[in-house]
């Protein structure tokens, strides 16, 4: 039987908007002088929470972890629209925002429920011929993308104040949740893009159970070790 030591497992990290999931990984590499590390399932920059961390051996468990449904809370900006869907892209149209409220959005949102094929956006990390996407729309080309099918658990809104609205979404892996708030935006008549977004579930793993980077970093690794999910935990994680 393959044995395992404690640093081999995962810790739970609460990502803050700044960083790349890469610096994380970067970070923890770094200062607790681990060899293999990597994560489970890309936040954007801008994106905060539930980042799952695995070190040692169970790097080999990144895809089965990446593989768990998602969570999250955010909000829609209504009347802009943007390269990248989100925040971090140029406003590509501006247009005026029609009276909505939030009954009028959740049953918009409502039809977005269940399967369907997403195109992913030029400005996403897939790969074509071995080159991000993003790269190539630096570049200000477009190629044709594949779509994929995604499926939408849930989606509503808690609430609207012109021009944000706040919503949850409960889907599978790989949804572009910024393609959905671009989409309901081009349903409104108007225009949106992706304000602000959290991860707060993937699989069996929540944000509640989370260390925030800055005070994962102050760890002894002593203290790191006390928080690391074991190996075959993970292995047998839903």
């Amino acid at each position: 039987m393959e044995a395992f030591d404690s640093f081999d497992g995962a810790i739970l990290i609460d990502k803050p908007a700044g960083p790349t999931s890469h610096d994380v990984v970067d970070a923890i590499r770094r200062r607790f002088s681990i060899k293999k590390v990597g994560h489970c399932g890309t936040l954007d920059p801008n994106a905060t929470g539930l980042l799952i961390i695995v070190l040692g051996k169970a790097t080999k468990l990144s895809e089965k972890l990446m593989g768990g449904d998602k969570v999250y809370e955010g909000t829609i900006k209504f009347g802009e629209t943007t390269s990248s869907y989100d925040a971090d892209g140029e406003l590509v149209a501006s247009l005026p925002v029609p009276p909505m409220t939030v009954e009028e959005l959740n049953e918009t949102a409502a039809t977005f429920q269940g399967d369907q094929m997403q195109m992913p956006p030029m400005v996403s990390a897939i790969k074509v011929n071995g080159v991000p996407l993003y790269k190539m729309a630096r570049k200000g080309i477009e190629i044709e993308r594949k779509p994929r099918l995604v499926r939408i658990y849930s989606f509503r809104f808690a609430n609207y104040e012109e021009p944000i609205g706040q919503f949850r979404i409960a889907c599978t892996k790989g949804t572009y949740v910024r393609s959905i708030a671009h989409d309901i935006g081009e349903k409104a008549g108007c225009g949106a893009h992706l304000h602000t977004l959290r991860r707060l579930v993937s699989g069996s793993f929540d944000v509640a159970n989370a260390l925030p980077l800055d005070e994962a970093l102050k760890l002894s690794s002593a203290a790191l070790e006390k928080r690391i999910i074991p190996f075959l935990k993970l292995a047998t994680a839903d």
